[in-house]
């Protein structure tokens, strides 16, 4: 049956065109923005997804700058803490020249000075950005490396912590803790002194350590070293040992027996009797070797170089203490260097990872979002021919009721 009120065909031809039109315009916007979810009338869920995804991206990136900011931080640190290390090095060679009587100490004693000097400024100038690791101002900072984010959608961030160190020279104040003692051979030291060395004889040698724990300005955290045979032991002063009615002689110099029995030397025997002077350490060898011992106070409000102060050699008496100093020194400068060097390598491992994490986020946002340029070229092509004959199927459909007019000549 024809109609002229309803034109079924027309009708039919035109929900088709337009059908073929809006896939038309939605293969344009995929060719035009390049990507298949461009809004969220898209694809809800992938471009919400997409969205939390592009933004932890850009965290990432930021976190890359943090990397980078740090890494260099850290190798500045690193290179000045190597440098310290052959300074001190250059120092100790310096003490050891100055054994011999037949030298010019004071010379070599101006080279020590120059060598404290340049030491100073690698510690005040081993900067990045503000940020010294070195002298003392800081003691640890935190390096921003991760964003963690749960099922639940709930971010966290990861730091990589760098401990600073304190390489400052200066800060030294001498305290008269070790009182007169004596060894096989020589004095332990002058009556009130910072620093002690003397030698214990091999099988059959013994000497003594007096602690004097009453020097006025002593504080919790000062601490006295006592190195044996290159071995090294060192005790803390703490708030009880201060306490009134304590005797601090005594509880000083107990903690340090207890420190060095730790270092289970052979043949070294460490004893304490209260009964006779208070604070006296008695120290036995009865091994093969004779054994050098060396005492030395650092205070605590002082740097870890700042016994560079305590080095003269122009003092025959103390090389050998100075010798063990500098040794300590060394120690302290190489062992931050390692740990830095080892800081900077986490980074760099850190940043190549956070680099190719953000290359693999950006690769997944593409294959949810990007569209197929290629597929989108053939649908375009097929829509467009489409459209033509929609146009055509509607213009004849559109032309049906003028035929009927042929029904009525």
């Amino acid at each position: 049956m024809s109609s002229i009120l309803t034109n079924t065909s027309a009708m039919v031809a035109l929900q088709t065109l337009k059908g073929i039109n809006s896939s038309l315009s939605k293969t344009q916007s995929e060719i035009s923005t390049g990507k298949t979810v461009s809004s969220a009338k898209d694809n809800a869920a992938v471009w919400a997804i997409s969205k939390v995804m592009e933004a932890d991206v850009q965290g990432f990136q930021g976190i890359s700058d943090s990397l980078s900011l740090g890494e260099s931080t850290v190798a500045v640190a690193r290179q000045a803490a190597e440098t310290v290390t052959d300074l001190l090095t250059q120092m100790q060679s310096k003490i050891v020249s100055a054994q011999d009587e037949n030298v010019d100490r004071d010379k070599i004693q101006t080279d020590v000075e120059a060598l404290k000097a340049q030491i100073s400024s690698v510690v005040s100038s081993a900067q990045f950005n503000g940020l010294n690791l070195i002298d003392g101002s800081k003691g640890s900072t935190n390096i921003l490396s991760s964003l963690n984010r749960d099922l639940s959608g709930n971010v966290s961030a990861s730091y990589i912590g760098v401990s600073g160190v304190d390489f400052s020279t200066g800060g030294y104040t001498a305290r008269s803790v070790f009182a007169t003692g004596s060894g096989a051979t020589g004095s332990l030291s002058a009556a009130g002194a910072d620093t002690s060395a003397f030698s214990l004889d091999a099988t059959t040698g013994t000497g003594s350590i007096v602690i004097d724990g009453t020097v006025a300005d002593l504080a919790a955290g000062d601490s006295i070293s006592v190195n044996i045979g290159g071995q090294a032991a060192t005790y803390t002063v703490t708030e009880d040992d201060l306490r009134a009615g304590v005797d601090q002689s005594e509880s000083i110099a107990f903690g340090l027996k207890n420190a060095i029995d730790g270092l289970g030397i052979s043949g070294l025997t460490v004893t304490y009797d209260d009964s006779t002077t208070t604070g006296t350490l008695s120290l036995a060898n009865t091994g093969a070797d004779a054994l050098t011992v060396t005492g030395q106070y650092k205070n605590a409000d002082s740097g870890d170089l700042s016994l560079l102060a305590t080095i003269d050699v122009t003092d025959g008496s103390t090389l050998s203490a100075q010798l063990v100093n500098i040794e300590s020194m060394i120690e302290k400068a190489t062992t931050a260097a390692a740990d830095f060097g080892s800081v900077e390598n986490r980074l760099g491992i850190q940043a190549d990872f956070v680099s190719k994490l953000t290359d693999a986020m950006k690769t997944g946002i593409g294959a949810l979002v990007d569209a197929d340029m290629e597929e989108a070229s053939a649908r375009l092509q097929a829509l467009q021919t489409q459209q033509q004959l929609g146009i055509q199927s509607l213009s004849i459909a559109n032309q049906q009721p003028q035929n009927i007019l042929s029904l009525f000549k």
